[in-house]
C-alpha cells in the first residue's frame, strides 16, 4: 500500500477488480433511484454476491423505484492515517429475488436490516458499469471551517 506522501495529488481511476474489493470492504451505501421524475437517495446496508449487490427492503417507494428504472449504488471511505479517500459506483438494473433458488440463497447471505420492520424483499443490483476513484485529501481540506464543531450549524 502506498502512503499519502507517495501518491500523486490527482485522482486515480480504479480498475473494476479494485472497485469490487472496496464494495466488499463496506456494508453501507447509498442507493440512487428515480421517483416521480426526480432523483432520490436512500441509505442501505448490502452485501456483495456473485458480482452483484444485494440489499433488503420493505414494500414502498424505494423498492418500487428501484425496480422501475436503472439504479446507482455509491459507497465511499476515507482513511485518516493515509489521507486517502475513495468512492465506487455501480450502475445497473435492480431485480427482486423471487425464484426458489434465489430466495433460499438470499436467506443464507449475511444481510440483516439495521432498521426495525419487515424487510422481506431481497433485491439484487446487477451492474452494467462499475467505476471508482481514489485520491489524497490535503490536510487543509480535512479541517476547514466547514468541518469544525464550532462552525457547525446548531439547531436547538
Amino acid at each position: 500500500m502506498t502512503t499519502a506522501n507517495e501518491m500523486p495529488s490527482s485522482t486515480t481511476q480504479l480498475p473494476a477488480d479494485d472497485c469490487w474489493k472496496l464494495f466488499r470492504s463496506a456494508d453501507f451505501g447509498r442507493l440512487g433511484v428515480i421517483v416521480e421524475s426526480h432523483p432520490e437517495i436512500f441509505p442501505v446496508n448490502y452485501v456483495v454476491d456473485h458480482g452483484s449487490l444485494v440489499f433488503r427492503s420493505a414494500p414502498g417507494t424505494k423498492l418500487d423505484a428501484a425496480l422501475a428504472n436503472e439504479v446507482v449504488m455509491e459507497v465511499d471511505g476515507f482513511n485518516p492515517d493515509t489521507s486517502v479517500a475513495w468512492s465506487v459506483v455501480a450502475r445497473g438494473s435492480a431485480q427482486r429475488m423471487i425464484s426458489i433458488d434465489d430466495v433460499l440463497e438470499s436467506a443464507m447471505l449475511p444481510l440483516f436490516p439495521w432498521q426495525s420492520g419487515e424487510k422481506n424483499n431481497f433485491v439484487r443490483i446487477v451492474p452494467t458499469i462499475v467505476t471508482g476513484r481514489r485520491f489524497v485529501v490535503p490536510a487543509s481540506a480535512r479541517r476547514g471551517p466547514g468541518l469544525s464543531d464550532s462552525h457547525r450549524l446548531r439547531i436547538e
